[in-house]
């Protein structure tokens, strides 16, 4: 059996103004710093074997920090991406309400394929051990979504610094 702790980073300088990141690296402010230390000391009594992060600047700083006293490796993998954007990366979350959606954004079922491989990369990698995986809202919408074989707009949206346990 293997335990995912799957986490979303902490706040970005991105997330307090509403801009769309998508696939940008973002920039990790004070709050989101503050989310990766108290999570960090809520996961104090679990034994972490493996961490794992997007390969986004925003979740290897948040793995870093929940890493950092253990002197583990960080393995970062583009399969915990955040969605690709398109057209709409780098823009204003309210403006984008009523436009139609270009087609250069990920599909829905495309984020699904790479959770897939991941959680099953994880299994067959890191098969018996307690894997930590920084990722992003939406991707991580996607994991769970797959893992619990329901829609994604059936699962809760996670905020930043939280974690959820799934069980591979």
């Amino acid at each position: 059996m293997t335990k995912l702790l799957l986490v979303r980073h902490g706040e970005t300088e991105e997330n307090l103004r509403h801009i769309m990141q998508g696939q940008t690296h973002g920039t990790l402010n004070a709050t989101g710093r503050r989310q990766a230390q108290d999570l960090k000391t809520a996961l104090a009594g679990e034994k972490i074997d493996v961490y794992i992060s997007s390969d986004l600047a925003r979740a290897v700083e948040t793995c870093r920090i929940l890493a950092e006293d253990t002197g583990a490796a960080i393995i970062t993998t583009p399969l915990l991406r955040e969605r690709d954007w398109g057209s709409f990366t780098g823009r204003y979350i309210p403006d984008l309400k009523d436009e139609p959606w270009p087609d250069d954004i990920e599909t829905i079922d495309a984020m699904k394929a790479r959770a897939t491989a991941l959680l099953a990369e994880i299994k067959r990698k890191h098969e018996g051990k307690t894997v930590l995986a920084v990722g992003h809202g939406i991707i991580n919408k996607a994991i769970q979504s797959v893992y619990h074989g329901k829609p994604m707009n059936e699962i809760p949206r996670m905020s930043n610094g939280e974690v959820r346990t799934l069980t591979l």
